[in-house]
């Protein structure tokens, strides 16, 4: 029996590269997606090495396929459906691919940023999710998951684009779970909070800037406004990603999933 078939777009770094490399380790092969797919090399190698040996009760790792795929683009996703189906059938769908987007007050913000932003982070979840609808409807079967995050929940100063085109893509996942239902197609969204890594530090950069404060302030707010204390791994919102594709999350659809370290809470 051949593995079952997983795309993750965005997988070239930070939190898309260790949802494929969760998803290659849970034994599928996985269509990796970025705009340059020579910027897949780490993703792919750090997928071998975990994939090497065995993976829990005995399962091996899961091939990775570099694909090229621009989200904001129609024919490139449609592409992307095109080439991750001749892998084989395609179970599980990841929309990960985003952009930080401008840190500045709203009436600083230029049109062209906030078009970027939005066409990126949301446009590109509704082009991913259709191109693989049509296959999915017709097996009946399937798993769409879109990274939001928790600023689609709640206020983040200065980040107006990122936080309505993240709140969209929460609306859109619980329409489209509706719509889908009937076919047994399960979508979700996953929250991260705030991921420990470079984008973040950029974040924070930008939120000194724009409160006036040191970075060291926001470092701080960060991690206290946390019960356990700390930022997020990349690998914990890989494995909710993982999950929420398996069996055992069979009768989740239409959630928007929290892995915040508790800062959000609903």
């Amino acid at each position: 029996m051949s593995a079952p078939v997983a795309v993750v777009t965005g997988a070239n770094r930070g939190i898309g590269r260790a949802i494929a490399v969760a998803f290659a380790e849970a034994g599928y092969a996985v269509a990796a997606a970025a705009r340059d797919p020579a910027s897949l090399a780490d993703t792919l190698a750090e997928a071998e090495k975990a994939g090497a040996g065995k993976t829990g009760a005995g399962k091996t790792g899961g091939a990775v396929v570099p694909l090229a795929c621009d989200v904001r683009d129609e024919a490139s996703v449609a592409a992307l459906a095109e080439r991750a189906e001749r892998i084989g059938p395609v179970h599980a769908v990841v929309a990960n691919a985003g952009v930080a987007g401008p840190t500045a007050p709203l009436h600083e913000i230029t049109l062209r940023d906030w078009r970027e932003t939005v066409a990126t982070d949301l446009d590109g979840v509704f082009l991913t999710f259709r191109a693989f609808i049509p296959a999915m409807m017709a097996r009946r079967a399937g798993s769409l998951t879109a990274i939001s995050s928790m600023t689609g929940k709640r206020p983040l100063l200065g980040r107006t684009p990122y936080a309505a085109a993240k709140m969209g893509v929460i609306g859109l996942v619980r329409t489209l779970a509706t719509e889908l239902g009937p076919y047994q197609i399960r979508v979700n969204a996953v929250c991260p909070g705030a991921i420990a890594g470079p984008r973040m530090e950029q974040v924070i950069r930008g939120q000194a800037a724009v409160r006036g404060i040191a970075e060291d302030q926001v470092r701080g707010e960060v991690t206290a406004s946390s019960p356990l204390g700390r930022m997020v791994r990349p690998g914990e919102v890989a494995a909710a990603c993982v999950y929420l594709a398996s069996d055992g999350a069979t009768a989740i659809t239409g959630e928007d999933l929290n892995v915040t370290a508790g800062v959000v809470m609903y």
